[in-house]
């Protein structure tokens, strides 16, 4: 039995097949996700679990290069992107608008998306693996 760090089996999967420049979206309970997605869907009530537990997480275990948002989520008042900023202090995050975030989902590159339980406007990060060596 594993004793700590991702104990979601599909969870831990998709991070052990990434590959440098693969994608990972950990996405609000509300984000269209397309169709034949790979899918660890974590959802289990409004709110639970939230999508900050789940990036605190993930980030732990994943090698991160880059990140992107919607513009929304920092302009929208929450803690939610100074938050994400903490969890990430040495990604560079890439803000761009909520529709164009949304297309990029819809091209391709992505090797899976986690879906929280989160209730929050914009609560999406698309997370772009790194390498654990140079």
């Amino acid at each position: 039995m594993k004793k700590r760090g991702v104990l979601n089996r599909a969870v831990s999967s998709i991070i052990a097949s990434m590959g440098h420049g693969d994608r990972l979206v950990i996405c609000d309970s509300g984000l269209p996700i397309p169709k034949g997605a790979e899918i660890a869907d974590l959802a289990l009530t409004v709110n639970i679990p939230r999508f900050i537990d789940t990036l605190k997480v993930v980030a732990e275990e994943l090698e991160i290069e880059a990140a992107v948002v919607a513009e929304e989520m920092a302009a929208s008042g929450s803690s939610l992107y100074r938050e994400t900023q903490s969890l990430l202090p040495k990604v560079q995050i890439r803000k761009v608008p909520h529709d164009a975030f949304k297309e990029m989902l819809n091209n391709g590159g992505n090797i899976a998306f986690i879906r929280t339980g989160e209730a929050t406007p914009y609560a999406n990060i698309i997370l772009v693996s790194g390498v654990t060596f140079t």
